[in-house]
């Protein structure tokens, strides 16, 4: 006779397992409320074996995307090794959970996970992620997931660097079909390293830890001058870490800003970036 499955019984199961709450309630229900047999089943199915391996570190990884007709996806997934993350098992894994996510554009990593996959709808996406891990023998995380939605006028490039390690996205408004351009800023992004799109998005705990450094660097200077100083150096901030303000890697004469203007005259749009994003694994 099964017992009726409660919320203290789905927790325990959760807490001698380390496996998903919905997983775990299934298994309840499956083995009629037996704590000892929902164990067993989620063993037998991979689940409960894999997870077991969760507490182990995962500071190697990769960074995928996909493209559809409306979104774009990019997600980190980690391992133990880097010996993993070069198996061409693990790199399916990530082509198939980007292609997954840019085709169904999830609202958030924790519901990507529990939705099925599209080629095999008996598998959830960490289903899969257990099953390659089981596969594998290292612990495999989804770290994070963003997905761009696509709309008029705007151009997406996408640069990816030592064989994604270290990934830019750029996303220009003003003008359609500028993919290269886009990319091109992208490539940048990767090895300029910028934090921060413009000087009004520093945050002002950051930019007042940056003038008392440069206030110490300028005691004992009349006011007048000191007062010009402090403003060189934060310019010279800027310069470094704000994407727009730095020297463009392809013509270190003109600032990514001055490179949007130019583009913009000659294609007669005006140029600006919504966003951009630099991820690199682990960081």
């Amino acid at each position: 006779m099964s017992k009726p499955i409660t919320a203290e019984m789905i927790k325990e199961l959760r807490e001698r397992t380390n496996v998903a709450m919905g997983k775990c309630k299934e298994a309840l229900e499956h083995s009629g409320g037996d704590m000892e047999k929902a164990i067993d089943h989620l063993r037998k199915i991979g689940v409960a074996s894999a997870v077991k391996k969760e507490g182990r570190e995962t500071n190697e990884g990769a960074i995928g995307y996909s493209e559809s007709a409306d979104a774009i996806a990019l997600i980190e997934a980690n391992a133990e090794t880097d010996f993993v993350t070069q198996n061409e098992k693990f790199r399916h894994f990530l082509r198939d959970i980007c292609v997954e996510a840019a085709e169904t554009r999830p609202a958030s990593l924790e519901a990507f996970l529990q939705q099925p996959m599209r080629k095999d709808k008996s598998l959830t996406v960490d289903q899969y992620r257990a099953l390659t891990m089981q596969a594998l023998g290292e612990n495999i995380k989804v770290r994070r997931l963003q997905i761009l939605p696509k709309s008029p006028d705007t151009s997406i490039g996408i640069y990816s660097h030592m064989g994604g390690k270290i990934v830019c996205v750029v996303e220009l408004t003003g003008v359609d079909r500028q993919e290269a351009l886009a990319r091109d800023i992208a490539m940048h992004s990767a090895a300029e390293a910028p934090e921060y799109l413009r000087p009004e998005e520093v945050p002002a705990e950051v930019k007042e830890r940056e003038m008392d450094v440069a206030r110490a660097q300028i005691q004992g200077k009349p006011a007048n001058i000191a007062d010009k100083i402090l403003e060189g150096k934060l310019k010279a901030y800027y310069d470094q870490v704000c994407l727009l303000h730095q020297k463009y890697v392809k013509d270190n004469a003109i600032s990514i800003a001055q490179l949007l203007e130019q583009e913009g005259k000659r294609l007669g749009k005006k140029l600006d970036i919504r966003k951009f994003l630099r991820w690199k694994v682990g960081s």
